[in-house]
């Protein structure tokens, strides 16, 4: 098992007998535990485990990976590992732009004491989440964590899945539900499916002034279908993933009414890497033991 030389190591548990972890590529090593530390060249990383069974992401979204993994390698995420983190960057933004928290910053910083913006007669009032429906497209386990995170607060939740199934409507039922919703969450991997998925069409049947979250991939959203959307003030954003990815210190986004950007950090907290190692500990197990994998990825 090639495993970074980390600290973190230890949080990966006992291992059976007969697993040995190893710090450097050889061709023995069968699975591969892709910590930050061995991310920096991954072709050149898998060229020379040429006995490599499994590949264990650290990430929740794989796509930048899937089209390197070598054919008969299975190729696992992070499922699980990132719900917390992303799940709580999600809520924070939502309580975040409903009492308009970026607008008071703005007014903080020019030392502006003005109530009025608060008061309900105002456009754009302050409001709560009681009674909001809240949509979560791509109801995974990190859509899971949001719908308990959110329904303390009285919030609605509805997933949608690609397949109806408990606590989730399928795909068919996105144009009934858009027009209905306060918050729209876009959690979407990025596959070839869901290439620009949130296009000009999804974004007008969207209620007018709801929020628009994304803090699943970029390349799930037509940027420039957002940035019309944008400025013509029918809805609002709060965006951890952007496409392109850096966002360029040039690009219009960054000035667009009513949106709050952050550079695709809801997954890094203090103990993720922590997290991500107990993950590997246990997919190292159920390798030995012969058990299915989590989080296998088609590739």
């Amino acid at each position: 098992m090639l495993v970074p030389d980390s600290p973190l190591r230890r949080e990966m548990g006992p291992l059976p007998e007969g697993v040995e972890l190893v710090a450097e590529p050889s061709p023995d090593v069968e699975m591969l535990v892709l910590g930050p530390e061995l991310a920096e060249d991954v072709p050149e990383l898998l060229a020379r485990l040429p006995g490599l069974r499994v590949v264990q992401s650290f990430s929740a979204g794989v796509d930048q990976l899937v089209p390197l993994i070598p054919p008969g390698v299975v190729l696992c995420n992070a499922m699980g590992v990132h719900d917390v983190a992303v799940s709580e960057w999600v809520v924070a933004v939502i309580l975040a732009m409903g009492r308009r928290l970026p607008e008071f910053g703005e007014m903080q910083r020019r030392t502006e004491w003005n109530r009025d913006v608060a008061e309900p007669q105002s456009n754009q009032s302050v409001d709560d989440l009681d009674g909001k429906t809240v949509l979560i497209v791509g109801h995974g386990s990190i859509g899971r964590a949001l719908a308990m995170r959110l329904e303390p607060f009285g919030a609605r939740v509805v997933g949608i899945a690609r397949h109806a199934r408990q606590g989730a409507e399928p795909l068919e039922a996105l144009p009934r539900l858009l027009p209905h919703a306060d918050v729209v969450v876009d959690l979407l991997p990025l596959t070839a499916a869901t290439q620009q998925f949130v296009d000009a069409d999804f974004l007008a049947r969207m209620k007018p002034g709801a929020l628009f979250v994304n803090a699943g991939r970029g390349g799930t959203v037509d940027t420039n279908a957002l940035l019309d959307a944008l400025r013509a003030g029918s809805i609002r954003a709060a965006l951890d993933v952007t496409d392109p990815e850096p966002l360029p210190s040039d690009h219009p986004l960054w000035r667009a009414p009513n949106v709050l950007i952050t550079p695709h950090i809801a997954g890094t907290v203090a103990h993720w890497e922590s997290r991500a190692y107990r993950f590997a500990g246990d997919q190292i197990r159920r390798y030995a033991a012969g058990q299915p994998m989590l989080g296998v990825q088609a590739t």
